[in-house]
């Protein structure tokens, strides 16, 4: 017999809420993401149960995309099932996330961030969900062939348009973001995020200056592969397999060679261990003891997944001996 859902109302004693500079942005510390694994073929059944117990933990913000599935549009879609089934008295409460860029539909306003391809793919986003508005919404990636002031005007008119509260841009370098920053303050934008690919093994995003320029507007960054596919994890501390599947925006961190990368995840999970964590844990509380760092993004096909990533907060404080240590590992 179906029960009307009911949130644990202890959720919001269980993960930190963190703001994004001085905005009135503010997100868990860990978000839930349904990049993949929420497509076409995915269970009703299932993933009702993971987005409510993820829900139930404190996790508010559900980090979507056109391209999320496998199959455009599919994760929202199922997702909008679960909101209109069991979340819509909670939406006030909810963070809901879009964006565009990547492949969406045939032909050349299927991808990248032109005026008309952010717009169209906003208005069937909401549609998939049964939304009159997300919360945020991205230019999924920079457009080099579009000028920065036709992709941040449009992101303005959807504000205006009362389609979505704030926006936020992906995937963006620090120079390419500043030149977006001084476009949106002109036209008072509520610009809040960059969400970028940043994990231990990977800071290019740090390295660049990004989260430096960030924090200099008053702005946060989200992380997403924060575990980096499953390397930052207990899974491959006996050796990395030939088809390990590495992130288009991390594939550089085996450039030399599975046998050094294995040293040094055997060495940071000798540093976790010694602060009562898993690799895991530790991997994600490094990435948050960053204060420009607004929110990880994790996924999780099985609840008992999503409950050891949400165990990371346990333990978000790092000496600058354990600092030190991490950053030699990673350095070497």
């Amino acid at each position: 017999m179906w029960q009307m859902y009911l949130a644990d109302e202890h959720r919001y004693e269980k993960i930190p809420v963190r703001r994004a500079g001085n905005t009135g942005f503010q997100l868990p510390a860990i978000s839930f993401g349904m990049w993949h694994k929420y497509g076409e073929h995915a269970n009703y059944g299932d993933t009702r149960d993971i987005i409510l117990k993820a829900f139930d933990a404190g996790i508010f913000s559900f980090d979507l995309a056109a391209n999320y599935g496998p199959g455009s549009y599919e994760a929202e879609r199922l997702f909008g099932e679960v909101l209109e089934r069991e979340l819509k008295p909670y939406r006030d409460e909810l963070v809901i996330s879009s964006k565009a860029g990547f492949h969406m539909w045939p032909g050349p306003y299927g991808q990248m961030s032109s005026r008309k391809a952010l717009m169209a793919s906003l208005d069937r986003s909401l549609k998939c969900m049964g939304l009159d508005y997300v919360d945020i919404f991205y230019s999924h990636r920079y457009d080099a062939e579009t000028s920065p002031e036709e992709t941040a005007v449009a992101l303005d008119d959807m504000v205006r348009q009362g389609k979505t509260l704030y926006v936020g841009i992906s995937n963006y370098t620090a120079p390419q973001a500043e030149a977006m920053i001084k476009i949106f303050k002109d036209l008072h934008t509520p610009f809040v995020v960059d969400q970028v690919s940043y994990n231990m093994l990977n800071q290019t995003a740090n390295d660049d200056g990004l989260f430096e320029m960030l924090q200099k507007n008053n702005a946060g960054a989200i992380a997403y592969g924060p575990l980096c596919e499953g390397l930052l994890t207990d899974k491959y501390l006996d050796g990395i397999p030939e088809d390990v599947d590495i992130h288009w925006s991390s594939e550089f961190i085996l450039d030399e060679g599975r046998d050094k990368m294995l040293q040094k995840l055997q060495g940071l999970n000798k540093i976790a261990h010694s602060r009562g964590q898993k690799l895991s844990h530790m991997a994600l509380a490094w990435l948050l003891h960053n204060p420009v760092i607004t929110s990880v993004i994790t996924g999780a096909s099985k609840p008992e997944h999503l409950y050891e990533n949400v165990k990371a907060v346990q333990n978000l404080e790092f000496d600058d001996e354990e600092l030190q240590a991490i950053d030699r590992i990673l350095k070497a």
